[in-house]
């Protein structure tokens, strides 16, 4: 492939809590791991992969915020409303705080009202909207 997107690489403050929240959320989301090292982990849906590195000790005194200057989410696609609907579901379950549910899809300019908004264990907002429905 010649173009498109070929990788995003995350620092995070502590691997192993991000492994454990994006190891499950990725294969509910067509993703599979793709590599494994003792400072990262990765995986692929495609030719793109996301990668999660430890962040070295003396950068994490500054944290992150997705209101500064970088990265706002990360958003991806699944198949239907449905599975949106199921996936909330799975994510209130593990104690995820679900974004927005006070305000309806158009105050947020969300694109489709099968859409969901939440954080991972570093604050990073992830969405996962319909790709249908």
């Amino acid at each position: 492939m010649e173009h498109g997107l070929n990788h995003v690489e995350i620092y995070v403050s502590d691997l192993k809590a991000s492994i454990e929240f994006w190891g499950w959320l990725f294969p509910e989301i067509g993703f599979e791991e793709y590599q494994s090292w003792g400072e990262g982990r990765s995986w692929r849906c495609g030719e793109a992969y996301v990668v999660l590195v430890q962040a070295p000790e003396s950068e994490l005194d500054m944290g992150f915020h997705r209101k500064r200057p970088g990265l706002n989410h990360l958003a991806f696609f699944v198949p239907s409303g449905d599975r949106v609907e199921e996936l909330t579901r799975q994510l209130r379950d593990r104690g995820v705080t679900i974004l927005y549910e006070d305000r309806g899809s158009d105050a947020i300019g969300a694109p489709t009202r099968w859409s969901v908004f939440f954080e991972d264990p570093d604050r990073i907002k992830v969405e996962l909207q319909a790709a249908s429905d």
